[in-house]
């Protein structure tokens, strides 16, 4: 990244995350990494390693998620900046994320300071809307065990 682009960018803290935010760039520093686990894309069907990493800064942690390469090339005690970065959640938990158009840069070791991991965004549960199939949508086979169609029963 450039001087005068970098000087452009507005950096926030861990703490000011929320659900579902959007473009945020940061500074973090990694506390810990998950062991990489795989698991199937519901897309294209290929097997994917995914892992999480603790980082934060001195005013709050969250959990980051890492898809392949990214695994490997965050370090524990590695100082980042994650540029064009989104909070999702998953199980009610906050996660940080990079995503397609996100990026993880090393930056150098600056004077950091430690990570608040006592205050872990990712520790609080927030309560996830129920995703409801529209009224004119037509019903699904399979879902529950039998056809979600309305049936009319005559007397006979």
């Amino acid at each position: 990244m450039s001087e005068e682009n970098e000087n452009a960018v507005q950096f926030i803290t861990v703490e000011e995350l929320k659900p579902n935010s959007k473009n945020v760039n940061l500074k973090v520093k990694v506390v810990s990494k998950t062991e990489p686990r795989e698991v199937v894309s519901k897309i294209s069907g290929e097997t994917l390693r995914v892992a999480e990493a603790l980082v934060g800064d001195e005013t709050a942690s969250i959990l980051l998620t890492l898809w392949n390469e990214d695994i490997d090339n965050l370090k524990d005690g590695g100082i980042y900046q994650i540029n064009n970065g989104y909070v999702t959640l998953f199980k009610g938990s906050m996660r940080l994320n990079t995503g397609k158009y996100g990026s993880i840069e090393e930056i150098a070791s600056e004077d950091f300071g430690a990570v608040n991991s006592d205050k872990n965004l990712s520790d609080q549960v927030f309560e996830q809307p129920r995703f409801r199939r529209p009224f004119n949508a037509p019903p699904q086979r399979g879902y529950g065990g039998r056809d979600q169609r309305k049936r009319s029963f005559r007397r006979r």
